[in-house]
């Protein structure tokens, strides 16, 4: 009797663990934007909010051939700017967070060339730079859910 229990105890230990090793949930990503995913959306756009409105600042300075004053906007100002947009890509639908990164890399590169025009005090490459920036920052906003960015 003592021998039947035993091999039964086994039987029993070697199935619950082919049952529980088996039956591992899959996480699966969601499809759509949570009230959870909306929150965390909606913190990290007020960085990216402001950064939005010093854009118009930048302008202003590339508009008056104010290359100091440029030069370190770009630097002091939107010094975060490439941290809060990747936290906010990050947060956003796996379907979009790869042309969210790729938008994200391509305002810095033309913010880097800003920088470099504004330094050789270049007009017409400072105001290329300067829209096509905001053009991609514009483009990276209409990935953001509606309801995230009206806050």
């Amino acid at each position: 009797m003592l021998r039947l229990r035993s091999v039964l105890s086994l039987l029993l230990v070697v199935v619950t663990t082919l049952l529980v090793s088996c039956s591992s949930p899959t996480v699966k990503v969601p499809d759509t934007y949570t009230p959870d995913r909306i929150s965390q959306i909606q913190t990290f756009m007020v960085p990216v909010e402001e950064a939005k409105e010093g854009m118009a600042t930048l302008g202003k300075f590339v508009k008056d051939n104010n290359w100091i004053d440029t030069r370190t906007y770009i630097h002091g100002p939107f010094g975060f700017l490439r941290r809060d947009l990747t936290y906010l890509a990050n947060t956003l639908l796996p379907s979009d967070k790869a042309q969210a990164k790729d938008l994200i890399d391509e305002i810095f590169s033309h913010l880097e060339r800003l920088d470099a025009a504004a330094k050789e005090n270049n007009v017409a490459i400072s105001t290329s730079e300067y829209r096509n920036a905001l053009s991609d920052f514009d483009a990276l906003l209409d990935l953001v859910p509606a309801e995230a960015s009206a806050s």
